[in-house]
């Protein structure tokens, strides 16, 4: 599987995911941890189950296999979101380490999980080095983007570089402080690849210089407006190109795509997405695009 195209919009033939009953547990563990971990309210099990089983039924419908990753004891409810405890690379995958303490434990927990499905680990962030996937971007097998966040630090990203190696050029995108370190905010949160030429932001809490960049390589922006920002508008996974998922409620992004000409499939995350701050593609760690 490895060596094909790298991308955030090519269609997803495989992903790992990790279910609510691997991830939450039950309505007595999100009791315990949601106020801890800085949920924005409490999820509700049997909501977040049902939401879930939609996404597993929409990624199957088209086409993909799914890895579910098993529950570990040393894991939070936050590791239903996948996608920041590893990343993909030309060589294989990279285990990340994680910038919130509370998930120190997923990278190692992802490790066991990929390697009992027979898939190649090129290496690993370490040390004083800080990395969570919901930083990283990839635009083409040779391109990348890196948020540095107060989850992804300048030695993880240094590590990042040498890890990919020479060919990949690592672009860095010095996002703004906005709520500080005890919000969830990467590079993620502001931009969602929809397809080669088409890309979902949110200005205003964008870098200039790589705002400009993502212009310079003649990408156009469909902006999300500030209304939708906090219901995570700006959170949409592709699943092809211009094929994508979106959560429901955010009807000024859902129109603007479409006028862009994405088909989009809207989904419920109350209980899932919205009181974790963590959208469809927080959820998921696609593994392999065509």
């Amino acid at each position: 599987m490895w060596g094909t195209p790298l991308s955030e919009y090519g269609r997803i033939r495989r992903l790992a995911l990790r279910r609510p009953a691997e991830s939450f547990i039950d309505q007595a563990r999100l009791d315990a941890e949601w106020k801890r971990l800085n949920y924005t309210g409490r999820p509700d099990y049997a909501g977040a189950q049902s939401q879930y089983d939609r996404l597993i039924a929409l990624l199957r419908e088209q086409g993909s296999e799914i890895d579910f990753l098993p529950a570990e004891p040393s894991l939070t409810i936050d590791s239903i979101y996948v996608r920041d405890a590893a990343i993909v690379s030309p060589k294989g995958i990279i285990l990340c380490n994680m910038g919130k303490p509370d998930r120190r434990g997923e990278p190692a927990a992802a490790e066991s999980a990929f390697r009992k499905l027979g898939l190649p680990v090129a290496g690993a962030i370490e040390g004083e080095g800080r990395l969570e996937g919901g930083d990283v971007v990839w635009f083409d097998d040779r391109t990348l983007a890196v948020g540095r966040t107060y989850r992804s630090n300048d030695e993880g990203i240094r590590q990042l570089r040498a890890l990919v190696g020479p060919n990949v050029e690592a672009v860095v995108a010095d996002m703004p402080h906005y709520r500080g370190q005890a919000g969830v905010f990467h590079l993620m949160s502001v931009l969602s690849p929809i397809d080669l030429d088409l890309t979902l932001v949110y200005s205003p809490l964008m870098p200039i210089r790589f705002r400009e960049w993502l212009i310079g390589r003649g990408i156009r922006l469909v902006e999300v407006p500030k209304a939708e920002f906090d219901s995570m508008g700006c959170n949409v996974l592709a699943i092809a190109p211009r094929r994508c998922v979106m959560l429901q409620g955010n009807p000024a992004t859902l129109a603007a795509l479409r006028a862009a000409g994405a088909e989009v499939i809207e989904i419920a995350g109350s209980e899932i997405s919205e009181k974790g701050q963590g959208g469809p593609t927080c959820l998921t760690r696609p593994l392999l695009r065509v």
